[in-house]
């Protein structure tokens, strides 16, 4: 079987179904962009083992709500028993032995990393009990998962390419492989495009003004690039020029580093333009133009090219480009702060893509709708509609959706203080495209996540940068920088801050083609000039925020003002200052409790005194201020009180699931017998009846000693268990201790905010998970803790 420029991974193939043969199971993944022939690699796989007389079986991650489901769906197709819907490592250790035995059979899973992240850590599971059966599996992604064996899917070379489109003349193989990087299932599709030229026609010319760039927002697509280079190294008439130059500068636009580059040459384009007299190539030259030249200052200017746009475009009858100056009006509208006209400007662009039968044009309003709805604090709608734009999006085949998603998400989860673990891959996705200010939204989540030291660092790290930019993103990451410099930078880097941010008060910020919008810029002024403690300054801007917000019906943002407002005027401590101070927090605290922002919530909270987790009978009672919740006694229960007596304090997972503090990895071979350790087991049963019977009673200082007695025993216990010169074993326990205990903690505070909103979002922004587990109080929560 013959797949051109893939006899690497044909061979990877054909050894994975020799293992399967040899009763020895294994795994192969797949991984590259689409159009890298991934699937027609999977079915050449699938046509190879079936000539071999192997059970071929097939499934995909699209469109799996859960990467578990995915799993379910292929322990159906082997006629075995599904996952318990709170399937825990026993559960899915038992599943990936019923999956690995039998055969010899190939498992084929498409899009693995479609399906989520529960679905690459099963695959990793499964990985390691292939080898006890003679199945195996091909999985395909579009990301390297980083377990081996994987191999990459690039692009094929020009010389690999002209032999998979024989058809074609030199020069048109040139040109498709340029446009399609060379992917296979790109070129294919482009060579049927330029088959059907007149003989006449230059290929790199007609590629390069009509290719779509495969490339997220702010990605470069080199391919693209490159084609557009050699359409521009040609003579040209002046209005094909023109288009090609306005492209490659819009092309460009990921490129920080081109600024210079960019204005050239949509200077050059736009005055070649307006020479031809052409009302189509004025058009499309000034929609790139707004691209290339993307000056977060220039929203009027933005609204005035915007309109010229549309004209030009409808005389020339190019719908395409009107719809793009449609889009461009609502964008500097939104800029503006008038989200009514913004909102019909976006609904006249949804039309106009109706019309068209535009799918990716459907899948941006949606996401406009979704940030929209978020803006007003319609958060159900928000979510419901940023799911759909998942769904529309990858039908669409639209590049950017996994991102556009994640912000729309993102955003959700700082109103509703539930970021997690946002911070993380906002940096991951920053080192991937550095200049474009991903580090500033770290931060940001760093500080709404309550890690404030590494808030801090980011901010000091990232702020240069940050104030010698521009770009589409440089107002939001001004912005995102100015949240964590009001609550933890110093003077000088508010000053900096204020002084960046000032020229655009009166504005909403706005990151890109609105894809997410933040509040206004007057909120971030007003906060950073508290922090530089000058309250009249402050309430200045803040009124100004509140009555925008008000006009535009933000509750969200206005519930967050609120609450700043109510700490500029605490600051200033006028006569009537107090009594509007308490009337703005009121205020806040209740538009925050109707839209469940338990973030904002928790810090509009008084603290207590004294909250309480004690032994009732067989249950639990959490007294926290006015809330009170009863939970059943569980594992995840006695770990949360360890944390809370001891906040600030890290605690390693092992020994948190120990019930100890300090135990450590042996450093020598076990020193007790059999009956020795029979004995200590023994007396930590009685112990650990001893401390439910002192838990109940009340009794503080006996369930101390039975607990520092029950964790000596466990140290001994533990020096003698066998581990002992094996510190991989160690390992590998403490890497089940951190991922149990990190779950059955979670587990418990998801209880307590069914129960108890208030505590539950103050133990969300306190604890931290991982090897170290920490109770780390976050504002809103009480003085002390009674366990």
């Amino acid at each position: 079987m013959a797949l051109i420029g893939r006899r690497r991974e044909l061979a990877a193939v054909e050894q994975l179904l020799d293992r399967a043969q040899a009763g020895v199971g294994g795994h192969l993944v797949l991984s590259g962009p689409p159009g890298a022939g991934k699937t027609a690699l999977v079915d050449a796989a699938a046509t190879l083992a079936r000539s071999r007389g192997m059970t071929v079986l097939r499934t995909a991650g699209t469109g799996a709500d859960s990467g578990l489901l995915l799993w379910d769906q292929v322990l159906r197709d082997l006629e075995l028993d599904e996952l318990p819907p709170d399937a825990g490592p026993r559960d899915l250790d038992r599943a990936a032995r019923a999956i690995a035995r039998g055969g010899p059979r190939l498992l084929l899973v498409d899009d693995l990393d479609r399906a989520g992240a529960p679905a690459v850590a099963f695959l990793t599971l499964l990985g390691s009990r292939l080898g006890s059966g003679a199945t195996v599996l091909l999985a395909t992604t579009e990301r390297p998962l980083g377990l081996a064996p994987e191999l990459r899917l690039g692009g094929l070379t020009e010389p690999e390419l002209a032999a998979l489109v024989p058809e074609l003349p030199t020069v048109a193989v040139h040109a498709v492989w340029l446009a399609s990087a060379g992917l296979p299932g790109a070129a294919i599709g482009l060579t049927t495009e330029v088959t059907g030229l007149d003989s006449s026609a230059d290929a790199v010319i007609h590629l390069a003004l009509t290719t779509p760039s495969r490339a997220e927002f702010l990605d470069l697509d080199l391919g693209l690039i490159r084609l557009l280079e050699a359409a521009a190294a040609r003579p040209l008439p002046p209005a094909v020029r023109a288009r090609v130059l306005a492209r490659l500068a819009r092309e460009l636009l990921g490129d920080p580093s081109a600024g210079a580059r960019r204005r050239e040459l949509v200077d050059e384009a736009l005055a070649l333009a307006r020479t031809t007299g052409s009302p189509g190539t004025v058009a499309a030259v000034l929609d790139s133009r707004l691209h290339a030249l993307w000056d977060p200052a220039a929203a009027d200017e933005r609204l005035a090219t915007a309109s010229e746009i549309v004209t030009q475009a409808r005389r020339a009858g190019d719908a395409m480009v009107e719809r793009r100056g449609l889009f461009w009006r609502f964008v500097a509208l939104a800029e503006l702060g008038d989200l009514g006209a913004a909102e019909a400007a976006l609904t006249a662009y949804a039309r106009a893509g109706e019309l068209a039968g535009d799918a990716e044009a459907a899948v941006v309003v949606l996401a406009r709708q979704a940030m929209l709805a978020t803006v007003r604090g319609r958060l159900d709608v928000a979510a419901t509609l940023a799911a759909e734009v998942g769904v529309r999006g990858r039908q669409a085949g639209l590049a950017d959706t996994e991102r556009l998603v994640a912000s729309l998400y993102g955003r959700l989860g700082m109103l509703r203080g539930t970021i997690g673990s946002g911070a993380d891959d906002l940096q991951i996705l920053a080192r991937r495209l550095p200049g474009h200010f991903f580090e500033a939204t770290a931060a940001r989540a760093l500080a709404e996540s309550g890690r404030d030291v590494e808030a801090a660092l980011e901010l000091e790290r990232v702020l240069p940068a940050v104030l010698s930019g521009s770009g589409p993103r440089w107002v939001g990451a001004l912005a995102d920088l100015a949240v964590v410099a009001a609550r933890l930078g110093e003077p000088a880097t508010a000053q900096a801050l204020y002084e960046a941010l000032l020229p655009y008060r009166g504005r909403l910020v706005v990151w890109g083609g609105a894809n997410t919008i933040t509040g206004p810029v007057d909120d971030y002024l007003g906060q950073l000039a508290t922090r530089l403690g000058r309250p009249d300054q402050a309430l200045s801007h803040l009124d100004d925020a509140v009555a925008l917000e008000r006009r535009i019906g933000a509750l969200p943002w206005l519930a967050a003002t609120l609450a700043v407002r109510a700490d500029a005027l605490g600051v200033r401590g006028g006569a009537e200052d107090w009594t509007r101070a308490e009337d703005d927090r009121e205020r806040a605290r209740s538009i925050a409790a109707r839209l469940e922002m338990f973030g904002l919530l928790v810090t509009l909270t008084p603290p207590a005194d004294e909250w309480r987790l004690t032994r009732e009978g067989e249950d639990w009672r959490l007294d926290a201020g006015a809330e009170t919740a009863r939970l059943r006694d569980s594992q995840g229960v006695r770990y949360l009180r360890t944390l809370l007596a001891a906040p600030g304090r890290e605690i390693a997972a092992l020994d948190l699931v120990a019930g100890g503090f300090g135990l450590r990895a042996p450093d020598g071979d076990a020193v007790l017998d059999d009956a020795a350790r029979t004995a200590y087991r023994r007396r930590l049963a009685t112990l650990e009846e001893q401390l439910d019977a002192a838990d109940r009673a009340g009794d503080v200082e006996r369930a101390a000693a039975a607990q520092a007695e029950r964790a000596a025993l466990v140290a001994e216990l533990r020096r003698a268990s066998g581990l002992g010169g094996r510190p991989r074993a160690h390992a590998n326990e403490a890497e089940r201790a951190r991922v149990n205990a990190t779950r059955t903690l979670w587990s418990t505070v998801k209880r307590v905010e069914s129960a108890a909103p208030l505590a539950g979002a103050h133990l969300r922004a306190s604890l931290r998970t991982g090897r170290q587990f920490r109770y780390q109080p976050a504002p809103g929560g009480p003085a002390r803790w009674s366990v």
